[in-house]
């Protein structure tokens, strides 16, 4: 999903949500069998996601997303704290000259203002829960760190 569309995406679910509902005040129970996931114009071939929550006081949301083996995000950094839990598939996330993989089940917190690399490393889909604990706006980062 390009993060462009992804973040356009996230400005209208928080102008549709209004601010009771995207306040937290509300519970939010998805299974993700039963959402309807989406797919914007622009994203990636085979990448949709499930909007979960928005907080319009902090900017902060969460989502679940899912991209096809393989996919590679291009560098890029946001504004915000990120926290990742992989869901299916095997994703390799690095910053800087460290990489790692994370497996079902395995989280990562990436730290605001910090060049990430990411991709899906699988011979399958890759999915996984994504949140920010602020404006989650994006912008590359250097091609070579």
């Amino acid at each position: 999903m390009r993060v462009t569309s992804l973040f356009a995406a996230v400005a209208g679910w928080m102008f549709v949500l209004g601010s009771t509902a995207a306040s937290g005040a509300e519970p939010a129970i998805v299974n993700s069998a039963d959402a309807k996931w989406t797919h914007d114009a622009g994203d990636p071939p085979g990448s949709e996601s499930i909007m979960l929550r928005a907080d319009p006081q902090t900017g902060g949301i969460e989502l679940l997303v899912r991209f096809p083996a393989g996919y590679v995000f291009a560098p890029h950094w946001h504004e915000s704290n990120e926290r990742i839990i992989v869901l299916e598939g095997r994703l390799a996330i690095g910053q800087g000259q460290k990489a790692k993989h994370l497996d079902p089940g395995g989280y990562a917190f990436l730290p605001a203002r910090e060049v990430q690399h990411l991709s899906c490393v699988s011979q399958t889909r890759c999915a996984f829960f994504l949140a920010w604990d602020g404006n989650p706006k994006s912008h590359k980062g250097p091609v070579n760190p």
